[in-house]
């Protein structure tokens, strides 16, 4: 072989060679891209599961609801029906009979007594409760005609068993005027008969019975109310002290 063949052949082979390597590196250089492009979405995965988690978890919250974080607002409750009264205080209290004595603290910090109204006629009215519908609208309306009473001589008087705060908030809200005494122990309320046994809801208990009396300027009781009805009731009430 000439010189010439053998170089030409020698170069056909060095070129065989190196495109044969060359193919074998783009092809191991194609496969390690694959890889790493593998691995990297590998990685990446979880990041873009995430994110649409996180995505619809926002959607959710803002679209869907889920469990209210709070009860929704209750209608306002409806005025509960007066309790029957099954047996009055075993203290009965007559007309013409003297008023009993009492010295109670009232709404202000201050006291009231039987005596501060010597020589005047004096409206006694107990109510159940500070600020329930009923006791609400008894207090006002004594409040309203308070001048009226004070121009038949009389003057007007509230009594239950809350404590004196209770009464001051009752007075405060409800701009109340009339004095309003604290009787948790039950003294006055059981002395004037206006404690006893109630029914309501098949359940039986002590409470005061709605009860109003009317004491003249001499001391003695002129008229009682029992079981009372709330509407009318402070004009009828004026109406008897006007008539002492």
């Amino acid at each position: 072989m000439s010189k010439k063949t053998r170089k030409k052949s020698s170069n056909t082979t060095g070129k065989r060679v190196a495109t044969k390597v060359a193919r074998a590196a783009g092809a191991s250089t194609g496969k390690s891209a694959m890889k790493t492009r593998t691995t990297v979405a590998k990685k990446a995965a979880p990041k873009k599961a995430t994110k649409a988690k996180a995505k619809t978890t926002s959607k959710t919250a803002a679209g869907v609801p889920g469990k209210a974080s709070h009860k929704a607002t209750s209608k306002p409750l409806k005025a509960e029906p007066a309790a029957t009264v099954t047996k009055s205080s075993a203290v009965t209290l007559t007309e013409g009979a003297a008023a009993p004595g009492f010295d109670l603290p009232r709404d202000g910090g201050s006291s009231v007594s039987l005596r501060d109204f010597a020589g005047k006629k004096l409206v006694l009215f107990f109510y159940p409760r500070a600020d329930t519908p009923g006791c609400t609208r008894e207090a006002i309306d004594f409040t309203r005609l308070k001048n009226e009473f004070a121009a038949s001589g009389a003057e007007v008087v509230g009594i239950s068993a809350d404590t004196v705060k209770a009464q001051e908030s009752f007075r405060n809200k409800h701009q109340l005027s009339v004095p309003l005494v604290s009787d948790p122990a039950h003294q006055m309320l059981e002395a004037y008969g206006a404690w006893g046994e109630k029914s309501m809801y098949g359940r039986t208990f002590m409470g005061i019975i709605r009860t109003t009396v009317l004491v003249d300027s001499s001391g003695k009781v002129a008229r009682i109310w029992r079981h009372v009805k709330v509407d009318g009731h402070a004009e009828a009430v004026l109406e008897a002290a006007r008539s002492l």
